[in-house]
């Protein structure tokens, strides 16, 4: 089923008792990022559940977080997908992308504040990290659209409340943002910038994309749904929004405006640096009736960030890889769900011809992307199943010999926690590949044979003992027992 808006999607997730809402009033200060944290720090990916908060004190809009990244299966679900079939999904979508399309009305204009209506602080933003982060922060998809050739782009950047009507953007070079904001700001002039918030699942998960320069993320978003995303023209800026998103905050990052922003909780566990930022003005802030405030919650790992960066990305780089260098034998990729798409571990797992596949593989794989940790497996092992990755790495790595040791490697942003130092200069870091595909014949597997096993099985069955689902990883080894 493909969702095209926030509430359809947190209705399904309510009819499989993936949701939780809360009914007492809570403080935005601390109490729902301190819930969040508990989630994701105590519960298995399987048991966690988006929040929904009903009252929260000071603003009459609800706020949601963990709707889209509590687990495996919500992110699944909103794909409209069984868990296995996420990577297939990305695929697809980026081959086969959908143009938006443009309409008059839309529902997340119903409500319109403008100049002096605006007020932030109506607007139920958390603080992420009580007692350390700067402030409240915005923690959604940022829209912005370069000045020569009009292209947008979406993408997720904190940005920190500094009043009512003005926030500081943690956009930094080397971003995409920050090269379409300064195609304004370098003329002199505003670049126009807008913060989607509750929009389809499928325009969030889109925006957290590593996608290659100049794609445009609504494209992707319309490819996951098969049909174009309904966009409108913005009230005050020259962009066009998401028009099914139940809040827009639209305004302008005003050249030559710098404040100091930060700290920050960061993905990689970690407060970020304080540095300075553009300032951005609001203009306008437009809703739906009736409201959904969604943020992400970051911060410690795992946290909803890094699910949804790290299912998003495997995707991506399995497209890639199959689509882009037409490395078809490559039959699975999957990354962490502690550090998402900057700085993680991602398993290939693929069909080699040659002894030599697995490190080409992982060296490019290493150049690509941002990741730190590249460990390349046959296509016989569930790269998702620790157990069986121990296996393999166990049984098929000979650190001697399929080690590959990548240095001075400069991460952007300073984001490496393991060579940055407190006070946030820059610092280089360096990246490892690791080939455990299998390059000798080590004999056959000490299992019984398929036969024998699918007997036993039957037996197991007949005398009544526990029932069980056989792993994958059990499937793939019998297959060649």
């Amino acid at each position: 089923m493909a969702y095209r808006s926030m509430r359809d999607f947190i209705a399904a997730l309510e009819q499989r008792g993936m949701l939780r809402q809360i009914t007492r009033e809570v403080d935005r200060g601390w109490e729902p990022a301190c819930l969040a944290k508990w989630m994701y720090q105590a519960l298995p990916d399987e048991q966690r559940f988006g929040l929904v908060f009903d009252k929260v004190a000071g603003s009459d809009v609800s706020l949601a977080t963990g709707l889209l990244g509590a687990s495996v299966h919500s992110y699944a679900l909103a794909l409209g997908v069984e868990a296995d079939g996420i990577n297939e999904k990305w695929v697809d979508a980026i081959n086969n992308r959908v143009a938006p399309v443009e309409v008059r009305t839309a529902a997340c204009q119903q409500v319109v504040h403008v100049g002096e209506q605006v007020r932030l602080s109506g607007l139920p933003i958390p603080v992420w990290t009580p007692g350390k982060d700067a402030g409240p922060y915005i923690t959604t998809n940022m829209l912005t659209r370069h000045a020569t050739t009009g292209a947008q782009g979406m993408g997720v950047y904190r940005t920190q409340v500094r009043d009512e009507r003005s926030v500081i953007v943690n956009l930094s070079p080397g971003r995409q943002s920050f090269a379409r904001t300064q195609s304004h700001t370098d003329q002199g002039r505003p670049a126009p910038i807008a913060w989607i918030i509750s929009a389809e699942p499928a325009v969030h998960l889109a925006a957290v994309a590593n996608l290659p320069y100049g794609t445009d993320e609504i494209e992707v978003a319309g490819g996951l749904v098969g049909a174009p995303i309904e966009m409108v023209r913005a009230r005050t800026i020259d962009m066009m929004v998401p028009a099914n998103a139940e809040i827009i905050i639209e305004g302008e990052v005003m050249p030559g405006e710098y404040a100091m922003e930060g700290p920050f909780g960061e993905f990689a566990g970690y407060m970020g640096p304080v540095g300075m930022k553009p300032v951005a003005r609001i203009t306008a802030i437009t809703h739906r009736r009736d409201p959904i405030y969604y943020g992400y919650t970051s911060q410690m790992p795992p946290s909803e960030s890094t699910v949804i960066q790290s299912l998003t990305n495997a995707g991506v780089i399995l497209k890639m890889l199959r689509h882009d260098h037409g490395e078809m034998g490559v039959s699975d990729v999957h990354i962490d769900l502690t550090f998402g798409g900057l700085l993680a571990h991602v398993i290939v797992a693929m069909k080699t011809e040659l002894p030599e596949d697995g490190k080409r593989i992982g060296r490019m794989v290493a150049d690509m992307t941002a990741l730190k940790r590249v460990t390349v497996v046959d296509a016989d092992i569930d790269i998702r199943d620790p157990l069986h990755m121990e296996w393999a790495m166990n049984s098929r790595f000979n650190p001697a010999r399929d080690t590959i040791i990548i240095d001075d490697v400069y991460f952007p942003m300073h984001m490496d926690p393991s060579v940055r130092p407190a006070e946030g200069k820059m610092a280089l870091g360096s990246k490892l590949v690791l080939d455990a595909t299998q390059k000798i014949d080590a004999g056959t597997f000490s299992l019984p044979s398929a036969e024998y096993m699918a007997r036993a099985l039957d037996l197991w069955k007949e005398l009544g003992l526990p029932a069980f689902e056989v792993p994958r990883r059990a499937r793939l080894r019998i297959d060649r027992a």
